[in-house]
Parts: C-alpha cells; structure tokens; sequence
C-alpha cells in the first residue's frame, strides 16, 4: 500500500481530533470510544490507529492541540504587534472564550479528576500551563519596564493568578453553565488589569 503524503496525513490527524472534539462536547472523554471518534470522522479504525495507538495518546494528542491553539494566538505577528497589556488581554480574552466552548469544558473537567492517576496527562498539563505562564510574566515584566503597568509584586503572581482563574472559571462552568457569562467574565478581566495600569497608560487611551 503506497505511504500517504505528509499533507493528507496531516489532514486525516486533524480530521480526527475534529472529530474527537465533536464527541466530547456530547459525552466527555471519559465514556467515547474509539469507534465513537471514527463514525464521527468517517474514517476506518485503521486510519485511526495509524495516528493514534490507543484512546490515551489521543488524549495526549487533544492536550496538545488545546495547548497549540493559545500558544498560535500568543505567537501571532499580529499579537505581538500590540503593547504588552494589549497581549494580556487578547490571550486571555482567548482563554476565556475556550470555555465557552463544550468540548474543552468536558475535556478539561475529565483530565483534572484524571491528572494524580496519569503521571503522563499530569506533565503534559503542567507543561502547558508553565509555558502559559512564562509567556505572561515576561508580558508583564516588559509591561512594567516601559511605564504601562505598576505592580509592587512579583510579575509572576500576576501571571499565575490570570491562569488560575481561566481554568478555575472553566471548571465553574463545568458544574454550572449558568453561573456567569463569559462576556462579563472577560470585562471583570478588563478592570482587574486596568487596576494595574500606570497614569502614562490610562491616559493614552483616552
């Protein structure tokens, strides 16, 4: 059987954690099979299995691509363009938008019971979070070298306070979709980080 190109198997992988995706939003990662995934991606069990051993390195293929889809935003040229509170915000702001999303509430409520049993899905989770966290305090660091944020504390807490509260709201939402709106969420986001902004700064958005 002639080898697929790497393009078409790139296509058939991302084909496939779409699917996933789909099916978690219905019923968690906990209870889908694997044949679940492939009558939603209308692939056989062996494209499956030609990307993915077993249902656990899907998992750690679904972690890698929750982890890909903030790290793209971070790393956007058009990101980096804006001053660094503008960068805040708009990562952020993106967080806060996965949670409005079904599938990576369900998949994130799974993988927090499931982290003290998987040492591997517990590093995968506290890589990403680090990375998260390592691109923030550099933001604020910078943010508080050029004048636009004043904080008497270390940049650090502010960067693992943010995450802290993205994954907290998210695992809320889980419990209760009614609690909050993101909308609202995102503007409480807006004031906390406004609460740190310099003179210099709020007077340049006016």
């Amino acid at each position: 059987m002639p080898k697929l190109l790497e393009s078409t198997r790139e296509q058939r992988r991302r084909q496939i954690l779409d699917a996933a995706w789909r099916c978690i939003a219905r019923q968690g990662f906990r209870d889908l099979t694997v044949d679940d995934v492939c009558a939603d991606a209308g692939l056989s069990k062996g494209a499956f299995y030609s990307h993915f051993v077993s249902k656990d390195t899907l998992l750690m293929g679904l972690l890698a691509d929750d982890a890909a889809s903030i790290a793209q935003i971070a790393e956007d040229p058009a990101t980096l363009r804006l001053s660094p509170v503008q960068r805040i915000r708009k990562v952020t702001e993106s967080m806060l938008m996965q949670g409005a999303d079904p599938a990576r509430v369900q998949l994130r409520a799974d993988v927090w019971g499931a982290m003290q049993t998987y040492p591997d899905v517990r590093a995968a989770v506290t890589a990403a979070v680090a990375e998260r966290q390592r691109v923030f305090r550099e933001w604020i660091d910078e943010a508080v070298r050029i004048g636009e944020m004043s904080i008497d504390f270390p940049p650090n807490a502010l960067a693992a306070l943010l995450l802290a509260i993205s994954d907290g709201l998210v695992l809320h939402y889980a419990l209760d979709p009614r609690a909050f709106r993101w909308g609202k969420i995102s503007k409480a986001v807006d004031g906390l980080l406004d609460g740190f902004a310099t003179q210099r700064r709020l007077e340049g958005v006016r």
